[in-house]
């Protein structure tokens, strides 16, 4: 029995992720697929457009066999931490052979050769990085500069660095490398609409663009031709009902929150340093909405899209110290399931008997499985995390509130 590790958002799962998910099968010849998927809310600093479960059938309708549940730490967080979360989910679960990933490049030996390059960090590498960063470049393009500077005939392979799935990749393959797993990479090149392209474009287009056009356009009709036809089954029965939710929907809560705390210094929460928390404290007079706020934040060396991961942080009590803990306790304490396949029976119980820490599969059988601290402590988090979503969805849809302590997982034939 071989299986494929697939680490995703699936925010919403489309057309280039059932190729992936089929094309990863094949290329590893792998019996089954786990996912590990980001829950309610994601890299991006954002809330997912729609809900967990429903981007977890999503995927078991399209080639998925098992989806377990990124927890928001990690889901929340920038490259480095989201790869080193869901990897170390991966490796734990004993049972995963290979990890495929999709990437602008498509070549697994470019990529590898930059991890070693990363994680081969000396001296003048981090002095190079930090005269960078002093000039105003973000912590990527510093990366990237410095790369380039202390290594000049390799500027054909640094330009890899300039593509956000190479990027996650390399992360991803840094995290195997350190880790000495036993599972094996292998890389999938992305077809279609780029990674930040807004509009759509054919059948292939990218999230970002099908998210504009749900949101902005309220256009579902439009994605009959972008998603599988199953899930777009799926969305037309939630559309307007649960989904989709956005940063604003968050608006007066963050509001609230940073109000509440103006007098302490931000800078306790996870990924925010002295500097932007006071910035945070200048501009919270002017304060209207999530996204404008992120605006009125970002400079040139910080990036709206850490401006928004820090501002969700705050508002989902994600702190520095507990986030140090974690890492250096490898990361994970439990791995909560989402959803399975009947058909993934042999998988299941391959993972019951392998993995190194315990399956969530009923939230309320957490607190006699998790038996330490800090693991029963990143758990409540992510109870809270899916009751504030859980709260929204409530709010604009006039929807009943669906208590996460009292879900099932999804179980397909």
């Amino acid at each position: 029995m071989k299986t494929v590790g697939i680490i995703a958002e699936y925010n919403p799962f489309h057309n280039g992720h059932a190729f992936q998910l089929a094309k990863a099968k094949e290329i590893t010849g792998a019996d089954y697929a786990v996912v590990v998927m980001s829950g309610n809310f994601v890299q991006r600093g954002f809330p997912a457009i729609m809900e967990k479960s429903l981007r977890a059938e999503s995927a078991l309708l399209c080639g998925a066999d098992v989806v377990i549940e990124l927890p928001v730490h990690y889901a929340s967080a920038s490259a480095e931490y989201f790869a080193s979360g869901a990897v170390s989910l991966l490796d734990r679960l004993g049972v995963v052979d290979f990890l495929c990933f999709g990437s602008e490049c498509g070549d697994i030996d470019v990529l590898s050769s930059l991890a070693d390059m990363l994680l081969a960090e000396d001296n003048s590498f981090r002095e190079s990085l930090k005269s960078h960063l002093k000039k105003g470049a973000s912590y990527p393009q510093a990366r990237s500069d410095a790369l380039r500077a202390l290594s000049p005939q390799n500027e054909q392979i640094f330009s890899q660095l300039n593509h956000p799935n190479n990027v996650l990749g390399i992360e991803y393959l840094k995290m195997l490398k350190k880790r000495n797993s036993r599972i094996i990479p292998a890389t999938v090149a992305r077809t279609g609409s780029a990674y930040h392209e807004k509009q759509l474009n054919g059948s292939c287009s990218s999230a970002l663009a099908i998210r504009e056009t749900i949101t902005n356009k309220n256009d579902i009709g439009s994605m009959e031709k972008q998603v599988p036809p199953t899930v777009y089954r799926l969305m037309a029965q939630q559309y307007q009902k649960t989904f989709p939710i956005v940063p604003e929907d968050y608006s007066a809560w963050l509001s609230y929150k940073l109000l509440q705390e103006q007098d302490k210094d931000f800078s306790i929460y996870f990924d925010i340093d002295r500097s932007l928390s006071d910035r945070l404290h200048k501009f919270l007079p002017a304060y209207t909405d999530f996204s404008s706020f992120c605006e009125k934040i970002k400079t040139r060396n910080v990036t709206y899209t850490k401006v928004s991961r820090a501002l969700l942080h705050i508002l989902l009590n994600i702190y520095q110290e507990d986030m140090n803990i974690f890492c250096a306790e490898d990361y994970v304490y439990y791995a909560r399931l989402l959803g399975f396949r009947k058909t993934a029976a042999p998988l299941m119980n391959a993972m019951k008997k392998n993995a190194s820490l315990p399956l969530i599969s009923r939230p309320a059988e957490a607190k006699r499985r998790i038996l330490c601290e800090n693991g029963s402590r990143m758990f409540l988090q992510d109870i809270q995390a899916s009751h504030l979503y859980a709260l929204s969805v409530e709010h604009k849809f006039r929807q009943g509130f669906q208590n996460e302590l009292q879900k099932k997982p999804l179980i397909l034939p």
